[in-house]
């Protein structure tokens, strides 16, 4: 009897001059797939200055939950989230600075920030220095990221400031990661073989619509061995990669007449207006690097903490940092954080459907992913720390009981990071400052789930 037809996981679609595009996860390179055969990924996704908790907060039971007006787009995914409710985030009452740059450098460190003269306070002539420890997606990356091309991918989505309060990932104590706000230089550095030449930007455009022609003899050979499943997720895997090179090369997609500029002529990928696109492509880049299997830890930052950002495709006129100064009587700009915050989960709702998109054994890429939803601050007029508004979606495997709105009393933050390196298999009992760590969160974990074996460290 002839052996089943079997692929290396590591396995690219090659062409001439080196052009190469990996694959998705394949039936072929597993033999009889299984969800929890597959790697798990760990997505951090960041939006400042809090929420509005009345119109964050679910109604009802654990089980039986109805979801509010800011997570309501959440809904075709209700099966596939955890709403998180009583998570202080302890630390960020500790150490040097601002509320705002102690919750964005402590979000996911769990660490005190470092004293020191670099930035000022919000409002005050005391000063600080960068965050104090290593954040939970650069943790995991050094754990789980060595045996795919980049350890993890920071996308930034009109950060554009350099300071502690513009920053989620860290290396270590005082070693910042900036994430890349330019989908341009990030689909260059993800799929890199697609174009070396960094003297001409117009060779680069060409061999971006080349690419896939390029691997259609290896993609023709390839796909006579496949099964109609294999064959159908390569088909729309190379469609995904076209479909985003082409909308790069689009006129006006960044913003007045540039399509592509002249070499050193930056992208506007600043301009106010742009923000909604330039986030959709950074969001079909994350995915497309899950499925090609080029990382496994991602995050995207959406703005930083006290940018102006005008939110003026939902009909704003002021900046989010400002509504979110605004006293609980004042009902219009109430509404427009509430509608801000919606809109933010519009953009999560996307990048679980385009994970979920993406067939994975029995299951789909969704099922094998966590995303955290974070932010620095609980409320913008108070800017507690307190009962911060988490969410985890995806499933982690299994590793996590979802769909559920799970209300605790004072637990600590720091147990939450701990319980996401447990559902990444990363047996750990403490993270960051073990002074507000407990240990795991409890209550998260699925019945079903058998955990690998491991001792803590």
């Amino acid at each position: 009897m002839a052996r089943p037809f079997q692929i290396s996981r590591r396995h690219f679609l090659r062409g001439a001059a080196g052009v190469a595009v990996g694959l998705p996860f394949l039936n072929a390179m597993v033999g009889t797939a299984h969800a929890l055969e597959f790697p798990k990924r760990f997505v951090v996704f960041f939006t400042g200055l809090g929420t509005v908790h009345d119109a964050w907060t679910p109604t009802g039971t654990e089980y039986d939950f109805q979801l509010g007006k800011i997570l309501s787009p959440l809904n075709p995914f209700k099966d596939q989230i955890l709403v998180l409710e009583g998570i202080d985030m302890e630390s960020a009452y500790h150490g040097p600075g601002d509320p705002h740059q102690l919750g964005i450098a402590q979000e996911l460190s769990g660490t005190e920030l470092q004293a020191g003269d670099l930035f000022k306070y919000a409002c005050s002539a005391q000063t600080v220095g960068w965050g104090g420890g290593i954040s939970l997606d650069q943790f995991l990356a050094q754990k789980i990221g060595q045996s795919t091309k980049f350890g993890s991918l920071e996308f930034g989505v009109q950060v554009q400031y350099s300071n502690v309060s513009s920053r989620i990932s860290y290396l270590g104590p005082g070693d910042p990661v900036p994430p890349d706000d330019d989908p341009y230089s990030s689909f260059q550095r993800i799929f890199g073989d697609l174009s070396d030449d960094p003297e001409s930007l117009a060779r680069q455009r060409t061999q971006r619509h080349r690419v896939l022609d390029a691997v259609q003899d290896d993609y023709k050979s390839l796909s006579k061995r496949l099964g109609k499943e294999d064959k159908h997720k390569i088909d729309n895997h190379l469609e995904s990669i076209g479909s985003i090179a082409k909308r790069l090369d689009s006129p006006g997609l960044l913003g007045g007449s540039c399509a592509l500029p002249e070499m050193g002529t930056p992208l506007d990928i600043y301009a106010n207006d742009n923000y909604p696109t330039i986030g959709k492509l950074q969001l079909d880049l994350m995915a497309m690097a899950f499925a090609c299997d080029l990382t496994r830890v991602a995050s995207i930052q959406w703005a930083s903490t006290q940018a102006g950002k005008v939110f003026t495709w939902l009909g704003q006129s002021d900046t989010h940092h400002n509504l979110s100064h605004s006293g609980d009587s004042n009902v219009e700009a109430q509404n427009a954080l509430v509608d801000i915050g919606n809109w933010h989960a519009q953009q999560l709702a996307y990048l679980m459907g385009r994970l979920k998109s993406i067939p994975e054994g029995d299951g789909t890429l969704l099922d094998n992913t966590v995303i955290l939803w974070c932010t620095d601050i609980s409320r913008g007029n108070t800017h507690e720390r307190r009962d911060m508004p988490y969410l985890l979606a995806g499933g982690a495997g299994g590793y996590f009981e979802m769909g559920r709105y799970l209300k605790y009393e004072a637990a600590w933050h720091n147990d939450l990071l701990v319980s996401l390196a447990n559902a990444m298999d990363v047996p750990i009992a403490s993270y960051g400052n073990p002074a507000y760590c407990t240990g795991a969160l409890p209550r998260l974990t699925s019945q079903a789930y058998s955990a690998p074996k491991g001792p803590l460290k």
